[in-house]
């Protein structure tokens, strides 16, 4: 009867700390904006594909075809459509550090793609490296000044993994300039009043 009880008391535990991470990650994800490199739209569209020869055809939707994306590398591994394709399907799955390896390949083609440096610091940050995740933020503002996406993802560090609250908003008073009435920035801002009041 012990063992019975403690097989079912750690299967509690595991429940709990199954939901308390899967909230954490929704919370954090409700005010993440959408991945903002090139492709992005393309995505929504239902088309990852775009540019990408042989894309095949299931069932009326493009599908994703790894195995096609990488026939392509393989004969050019500098093509940019395809590490770019890559690298969102992953960054869209989560899959941090594969996301980065293809940013990084694709950033030595194109360095100064603001939204690329962006979603090459979101993969930062969701790895715990933050402060390369603000040197990439700060970099694709160099380039573009007017990013808000650059700019709401340091408030977003500054604020929830720094707890910098003053820091981040100020960042989100620039943020609003440049996308007035995003939710996202709302749902950002809500999210730092809560930590700030939280004990």
């Amino acid at each position: 009867m012990v063992n019975r009880d403690n097989a079912l008391f750690l299967l509690v535990g595991l429940l709990a700390g199954f939901l308390v991470g899967y909230l954490a990650h929704e919370a954090m994800a409700g005010i993440q904006p959408q991945r903002a490199a090139a492709g992005a739209a393309v995505a929504a569209a239902g088309d990852p594909h775009a540019g990408i020869a042989g894309a095949p055809e299931l069932g009326g939707a493009a599908m994703p075809d790894l195995a096609r994306l990488r026939e392509v590398l393989e004969r050019d591994p500098e093509n940019r459509e395809a590490l770019l394709t890559l690298a969102n399907m992953n960054f869209d799955i989560g899959a941090w550090s594969r996301a980065q390896e293809y940013y990084e390949r694709y950033l030595k083609l194109d360095p100064a793609d603001a939204d690329v440096l962006t979603d090459l610091g979101i993969c930062l940050r969701s790895q715990g490296q933050t402060d390369a995740a603000l040197a990439r933020f700060a970099e694709a503002r160099r380039l573009r000044p007017d990013h808000w996406q650059s700019l709401f993802n340091e408030a977003v560090v500054r604020g929830i993994d720094q707890r910098d609250y003053a820091a981040a908003e100020k960042l989100l008073v620039e943020v609003r300039k440049l996308a007035p009435n995003n939710p996202d920035i709302d749902r950002l801002a809500s999210e730092i009043e809560r930590l700030k009041s939280a004990p």
